[in-house]
């Protein structure tokens, strides 16, 4: 994140009157692995059928594998392609999407990133994983997320399934953005076979080592289902202990 000049986001304090309702849109966080526990994948399709059938919009990294894979296909089986919008930067290509995804992108994957511009990519895979855009870098992809999830409706927010050392980058900027008054969307830790336990412990820790101010421990809100998930998004209250800046204009 830039320390200066005008902020990559909007104001998400702000709204503009409108007579159309905005859809409400979910960033999902997760690993491009599976897991060595089913559980993982089941959460991922849940999540994916109770966004489905509350006409949310999906957010994602743009993978095709693992967590990130699942997600995408249960909702777009559901709500089809126009409901998910993955966003990958093109180095992680090849890594993050099954191989034959990417044979049929790379040579669009190229054109997409080569004028420095994100677009989205007409790719026949659209009907399995939604709308896929590829960008530069993974700043980018982190501040389009961004920007779709604080342009998006009531109950908008972040939510971080299972993953590695990425996932868990993503959402700890994300509740760092939190805590500085840059958005004030939702964030929060789907805690799937306590898997998150050892997170939530040094959350606390941190609190009573006075690193983290106590009105900011629950800006990261455990959720222990899907359903726990969305409803936390929806009934979410920001800190009185987040910081009061105006980004844009220091």
């Amino acid at each position: 994140m830039a320390s200066g000049g005008a902020s990559p986001f909007p104001d998400s304090r702000t709204s503009t009157p409108s007579d159309t309702p905005k859809q409400t849109k979910i960033c999902v966080y997760c690993g491009a692995s599976s897991g060595n526990n089913p559980v993982y994948l089941e959460s991922a399709r849940e999540l994916a059928r109770l966004m489905a059938a509350n006409n949310i919009a999906l957010v994602y990294g743009g993978g095709t594998v693992g967590l990130m894979g699942e997600i995408a296909k249960t909702m777009v089986s559901l709500s089809g392609p126009d409901a998910v919008h993955g966003i990958i930067p093109e180095a992680l290509v090849r890594y993050e999407r099954d191989p034959t995804s990417y044979t049929s992108m790379n040579g669009a994957a190229a054109a997409a990133v080569g004028d420095g511009e994100a677009k989205p990519l007409p790719v026949p895979e659209e009907k399995i994983w939604g709308r896929t855009t590829v960008v530069k870098d993974m700043h980018t992809r982190k501040q389009m997320m961004a920007r779709e999830v604080m342009a998006g409706g009531p109950g908008s927010g972040f939510v971080a399934l299972s993953g590695g050392y990425g996932t868990v980058e993503e959402l700890f900027e994300t509740a760092t953005w939190n805590q500085l008054g840059i958005h004030s969307n939702g964030v929060v830790i789907l805690n799937i076979n306590n898997f998150y336990d050892g997170m939530l412990a040094w959350i606390k820790n941190s609190v009573q080592a006075g690193f983290i101010h106590g009105g900011n421990a629950h800006i990261l809100v455990e959720a222990t289902s899907p359903a726990d998930a969305i409803k936390a998004l929806k009934e979410y209250k920001v800190s009185d202990a987040v910081m009061k800046l105006s980004w844009g204009n220091e």
